[in-house]
């Protein structure tokens, strides 16, 4: 029996007698969240370069998801999601919150995770990003990068005090978080374990930085998208490669056409990317082990999830924020006690689920603000009858200026934008077989997709011949989430 069959034979084993024998101890809780981690570019969702053995250990000895959607594909809403449970224009965090004159703090009378936890006699603790405005909540202790953040030699605020530390952010946010796991407590304990990385700009550890000079990465399908069918997409130039990273890299070869310049260009974003996720898997291999010496494994819970999506080069751009599949899409995996390992789900999840579910694994009753629905029954092996078949995005970025006057107010030159994409706000519904896209502040444009036959949405039918009776269900199903998620601000009040 080799070593990795023995650890997953082990763990198997320390899960099924924790709950036999132990069934009213709480488990321990430790969420895990990186930033913009696109499910493409994790092992266990099938990409072959990326170097992910811990996550992909969390996969064999757990539930991976492969339906796992965001409410709305931007950092600080999708954290603030997960904390509450809601969707962004109830929880108040609709756009970054680095934005011009606009600072948004989380509704204060929604109840986190966090908070309930503590106040059911857990232990709470943060380390890493935080990314939102106002001092974290509900955690014993925290120690959080500013913003941002830096990749080397960063701040971190320490319960209001803000300390330099000298070394990578991955790695120290990893000695944060076993500081945490090794003091001792009678309590059970949840930790939010958060990384910067891989956060553009992508700058990967010394030990990293040439995992992959001499590998040739290939180029996504939709790389030299034409954006034949898709108006929005056409005019978001400032996400393509050739127009907007280059600055990042001043090694960039000289007199380079085009064409050579953006494939140059792609290479080295996509290896510095896959850097800094081998950072984040090595520190991962480390809390996992911890756990495993202190024989913590097999009651504890662990959740492994990215704020948003990616395009990594998927339509000749990086960023998010579009509907689009790589931008909705996240991993998710989660290694529950007692759960039978090496479970895949077609079951569609979404960030709105991620509080539900550790509450229920903690025995604490979900407050009835929080909208999403424990993923138990489906960690446990169940196919619920009623779970959902459609999920509803709602991304506003941008929603203050437009305020419903459209691409007239984006082309003007003196128009003042909060973020450098040119995005604006949009909705949509997708099932397991179509998408429908509403850019309600564009001039009320659609999109429609068969995802079946057009995984890559490269082919808009909206308006196309046959398409009037699939159109007018999606709309149907896109109002009703509308409602049911009480999403009726078109355009948010500044």
């Amino acid at each position: 029996m080799t070593r990795q069959r023995r650890r997953e034979f082990l763990f198997t084993a320390l899960s099924a007698t924790a709950a036999c024998t132990r069934p009213a101890r709480r488990p321990n809780i430790l969420f895990v969240m990186t930033d913009d981690h696109a499910a493409a570019h994790v092992g266990c969702y099938g990409n072959k370069l990326v170097r992910t053995p811990n996550i992909d250990r969390l996969a064999r000895e757990g539930t991976r998801f492969e339906n796992a959607f965001v409410t709305n594909s931007l950092c600080a809403p999708s954290r603030a999601t997960v904390l509450t449970g809601c969707y962004s224009h109830l929880h108040g965090i609709r756009g970054n919150s680095e934005m011009k004159g606009q600072v948004e703090n989380i509704n204060k009378s929604l109840v986190t995770y966090p908070q309930a936890l503590q106040t059911a006699g857990y232990r709470t603790g943060i380390v890493g990003k935080w990314h939102l405005s106002h001092d974290p909540v509900g955690f014993d202790t925290w120690r959080i990068l500013p913003g941002q953040g830096l990749y080397f030699d960063p701040e971190f605020i320490e319960n209001g005090t803000r300390k330099k530390y000298r070394g990578y952010a991955t790695d120290i946010t990893t000695d944060f978080a076993l500081e945490f796991l090794r003091q001792p407590s009678e309590k059970p304990w949840c930790l939010v374990y958060q990384h910067k990385a891989p956060h553009r700009p992508f700058l990967p550890p010394p030990r990293f930085a040439h995992l992959y000079d001499h590998v040739e990465i290939p180029l996504p399908p939709t790389f030299d998208d034409d954006y034949k069918t898709r108006r929005v997409a056409s005019e978001a130039e400032d996400m393509r490669f050739d127009v907007s990273i280059a600055g990042d890299y001043k090694d960039l070869p000289p007199n380079l056409d085009k064409a050579a310049k953006k494939r140059w260009l792609y290479q080295r974003f996509v290896k510095d990317y896959y850097g800094a996720i081998a950072a984040v898997d090595d520190n991962l291999g480390k809390v996992l082990a911890h756990l495993d010496e202190k024989h913590l494994t097999g009651e504890t819970l662990i959740i492994y999830t990215s704020d948003n999506g990616f395009f990594v080069g998927d339509h000749g751009w990086y960023d998010k924020r579009f509907m689009y599949e790589p931008s909705l899409r996240v991993p998710l995996i989660v290694r529950a006690p007692g759960a039978k390992p090496a479970q895949v789900t077609a079951a569609m999840s979404m960030n709105i689920d991620i509080a539900p579910t550790v509450l229920d694994y903690a025995n604490v009753p979900a407050p009835a603000t929080m909208q999403g629905r424990s993923l138990r029954p489906v960690l446990e092996g169940a196919s619920p009858a009623d779970w959902r078949q459609t999920v509803y995005y709602s991304y506003y970025e941008n929603s203050w200026q437009l305020a419903g006057k459209g691409r007239e107010a984006m082309a003007d030159p003196s128009f003042q934008f909060f973020t450098p994409h040119r995005i604006g706000p949009h909705r949509g519904v997708r099932t397991a077989t179509h998408k429908l896209i509403h850019y309600y502040a564009e001039g009320d444009v659609w999109e429609l997709f068969d995802l079946t036959n057009d995984p890559n949405e490269l082919n808009n039918l909206y308006n196309t011949a046959g398409s009037a009776s699939l159109t007018a269900t999606l709309k149907a199903e896109l109002e009703r989430l509308r409602v049911h998620y009480r999403d009726d601000d078109t355009v948010p009040k500044a």
